[in-house]
């Protein structure tokens, strides 16, 4: 059945009493899609590759950008500027030639979420924004596949199996809907320890290998939350809603609508925005105004653009007299949510001419000037 490679390469996880030849073809057999090559999708990628999962689905629509490298261990320096699923795909095939990888790029969205999930085994949803994340539960409670489900916010990670044909709930009935836009800060903004989407991707992978072989007690309808800091687990249970919009008797296969913002869009939806194209205009002409940057002093560091005033948006309460109220005001972080924020808060004080740079400088630097360092 197996190859002489095979049996060197699976030997000590084939000697498990449990999990022996037909757990390892049980393996080879599975079909396993993974949404997203980033930080939590690197690690699953790899253990369920070097495990011996027969055939990875990647979907990712992004390049590898050098402030990756520090938890998305799937890439390396050399894959800068390279698709990620192509990426993936190179360095999976290194990992363990046994595997077939299927890159796929583009976003897991509601429009094209039961094309891309149709045929997989399990699905292990490594995203980061929340489109995504209720697209991929909606199409797994519709199509019966287990939705393994992982997330991290600097020190701390969560993981679990939404799997209601299974007996446990689905992402809906623990969170029914999406967060208000600008109320959950993107990965960059808020920062993550690398080793966290490490350690909560691996879990994801072990989740994933227990649904295939059928060895042990997967999470479903359970939730690990994990304290890095602390170095504390625990475990909270989760149960069905009997009124979920989406998992509820005769509500599988109602149509997948799209709901959320994307996180790494970031973006607080004010009365008044000004695209970076428009603002590179404004700035062209020469006409007054002030460019308001209220990220931190180590990101104004690694990126930015001049002239402009920086108040760290912690300050900006207490620094409002060096912020001018006689000329137009563009405020600026790295992708939209905290300059939001503040444009808000200005507004309240009584400033009358103050907008959000939609997109913060992450958007500048992708559409007005890539000599900005992306971070």
């Amino acid at each position: 059945m197996f190859s002489q490679d095979e049996l060197q390469r699976y030997a000590r996880q084939m000697a498990v009493p449990e999990f022996g030849a037909a757990g390892q073809e049980k393996l080879r057999a599975a079909r396993v899609l993974l949404i997203g090559a980033g930080g939590l999708g690197s690690p699953a990628a790899l253990y369920l590759a070097a495990a011996g999962v027969g055939t990875l689905g990647i979907v990712d629509a992004d390049d590898v950008e050098l402030s990756n490298l520090h938890r998305q261990l799937l890439h390396g320096t050399d894959d800068v500027g390279r698709s990620k699923v192509e990426s993936a795909r190179r360095r999976l095939g290194e990992v363990n030639p046994h595997v077939r990888v299927e890159p796929i790029t583009g976003r897991f969205t509601a429009a094209n979420v039961l094309d891309l999930a149709r045929g997989w085994d399990v699905v292990v949803d490594g995203s980061d924004n929340f489109p995504t994340r209720y697209a991929s539960n909606d199409a797994c409670v519709a199509l019966g596949i287990p939705n393994v489900y992982g997330s991290v916010w600097r020190f701390e990670g969560q993981v679990s199996v939404f799997a209601p044909h299974l007996g446990g709930p689905c992402y809906r009935c623990v969170n029914p809907r999406a967060p208000e836009p600008g109320t959950v800060p993107s990965c960059a903004e808020a920062g993550v320890l690398g080793v966290m989407p490490g350690l909560v991707g691996t879990l994801q992978a072990l989740e994933a290998i227990k649904l295939i072989t059928g060895i042990g007690e997967p999470l479903v309808g359970r939730l690990l939350h994990i304290d890095g800091a602390a170095m504390k687990f625990r475990e909270f249970t989760l149960r069905r809603d009997p009124e979920c919009a989406r998992c509820a008797e005769g509500r599988h296969h109602l149509p997948i609508e799209a709901e959320g913002e994307f996180c790494e869009a970031g973006v607080v939806m004010t009365d008044d925005e000004i695209s970076v194209l428009d603002l590179a205009e404004v700035r062209r002409a020469g006409g007054d105004h002030v460019l308001l940057d209220v990220r931190e002093p180590w990101e104004v560091a690694v990126a930015r653009v001049e002239p402009c005033l920086t108040i760290p948006m912690g300050e900006v309460a207490g620094r409002t007299e060096e912020i001018p109220r006689d000329v137009p005001v563009y405020v600026l972080c790295h992708g939209g949510v905290r300059s939001g924020r503040v444009v808000e808060f200005l507004r309240g004080q009584g400033f009358g001419n103050v907008t959000n740079v939609r997109g913060g400088i992450a958007a500048w630097s992708a559409e007005v000037d890539p000599s900005v360092p992306v971070y």
